[in-house]
């Protein structure tokens, strides 16, 4: 038996509502970031290969918006190396 799925709050006319600001590229309107999953998803699809964001700007804006309260996978700092 197939189970019934709960409308989410989020839908196609409810994002076309959206302020630009609530998009990581406000121009094109791109990448919603306007709740924390929504955050998390455009993080997650701007880390896939082939898409049109790019990782460092969609993870900036989360940081602007969110601060520190979703982890970010952040640059590669300094080295270890074993010797």
């Amino acid at each position: 038996m197939a189970r019934a799925r709960t409308p989410t709050k989020s839908s196609a006319p409810g994002t076309r509502r959206l302020p630009s600001s609530a998009f990581a590229y406000p121009r094109q309107r791109a990448y919603p970031i306007n709740t924390k999953a929504r955050a998390r998803n455009a993080l997650a699809r701007a880390a896939q290969k082939g898409t049109s964001g790019t990782y460092a700007h969609v993870a900036r804006r989360v940081r602007q918006r969110y601060g520190s309260t979703i982890a970010v996978r952040g640059a590669k700092r300094g080295r270890s190396r074993r010797r």
